[in-house]
């Protein structure tokens, strides 16, 4: 039986990035150049056991999060490492002769859903849809279409996407990533959601994207700050919110490792400065990921934190 820690539950809802650091839970990785040493049978075999033992893993993972009052858990886009991979690539039906790989994912789902851990990816940067380079383009589409395929195995609702390029100047850019996204798997474009970023793409730009097509916006408040824009945190979140309609928006926070006077204020720091959560955000039904090094640390440090000073 999976025990709760006895807190007040707030109302944002906690979450997760990948792994722990306390808890001796791993998923298991896998390169090119060590499969392709191998003969092809082996190769699979190699594969499967991998994906079986990252399969078990994640439905630890959702047991602690749940032990620990943790509310949401990114999935490492990873979890089938080389999936997607030109010449080592695989389906789970490959790899999954018995079916077994497949329910024990479907289980870990189901683990979630028992216990209200919601589930979400961050496909990697080099997802660019809206790429000049159709070869980016295609194994972009290709590894949205794989992540798609196993949120939609264990309930995940959101791919939390970034942009992408800015070349070519920002009305070029959105062009192409709005004809990336309708070329996307129904499966991945139903849980698309786009994230601002520090660099190019600001909350003030994105949202009208956003609000046209009818992707939800990820507001990552630490991008923002990072890469400001006319619109203040509030408004910025509200109109974030805005655009998941009646689904529970998800957000993203963390704190610069060197300090805001720092002269790149981008790199995370391991824990999130309470200062640095809007109070805005305090009364939201919620989801917010800590982007933070130390991990769970930071989360139950950010959370008690939010419970002592409201």
């Amino acid at each position: 039986m999976i025990m709760r820690p006895e807190i007040a539950a707030p109302r944002i809802r906690w979450g997760l990035c990948c792994q722990f650091l306390d808890a001796p839970i791993r998923f298991r990785t896998a390169t090119h150049r060590y499969v392709a040493t191998l003969a092809a049978e082996d190769g699979r075999a190699y594969l499967a056991g991998i994906a079986r033992d990252n399969a078990r893993a994640l439905g630890e993972a959702i047991t602690h999060c749940v032990a620990l009052g943790i509310g949401a858990f990114r999935i490492n886009s990873g979890i089938l490492p080389l999936s997607t991979h030109p010449k080592s690539g695989y389906t789970l039906p490959d790899l999954d002769g018995d079916g077994s790989i497949t329910a024990t994912f479907r289980a870990a789902g189901a683990l979630a859903v028992e216990h209200d851990v919601r589930l979400s990816f961050h496909p990697d940067q080099f997802v660019v849809l809206n790429s000049e380079r159709a070869e980016v383009v295609e194994s972009s589409l290709g590894e949205m279409r794989a992540q798609g395929h196993l949120a939609q195995l264990v309930g995940a609702d959101v791919l939390t996407l970034h942009p992408g390029s800015s070349t070519g100047g920002n009305a070029a850019a959105l062009e192409r990533l709005e004809r990336g996204i309708e070329r996307l798997s129904d499966a991945a474009r139903q849980r698309l959601a786009l994230e601002n970023d520090d660099r190019r793409f600001s909350p003030a730009l994105l949202l009208p994207f956003c609000d046209r097509l009818g992707v939800p916006m990820v507001y990552d408040v630490h991008h923002h700050r990072c890469n400001p824009d006319a619109l203040d945190l509030s408004e910025a979140s509200d109109r974030a919110a805005a655009t998941w309609n009646d689904r529970e928006p998800h957000f993203h926070i963390s704190s610069p490792r060197d300090g805001w006077s720092a002269a790149d204020p981008r790199p995370h720091a391991d824990y999130v400065v309470r200062d640095d959560l809007p109070d805005t955000w305090l009364d939201r039904e919620i989801t917010v990921d800590i982007e933070a090094k130390a991990k769970e640390r930071a989360v139950l440090a950010l959370r008690e934190s939010v419970a002592l000073h409201r």
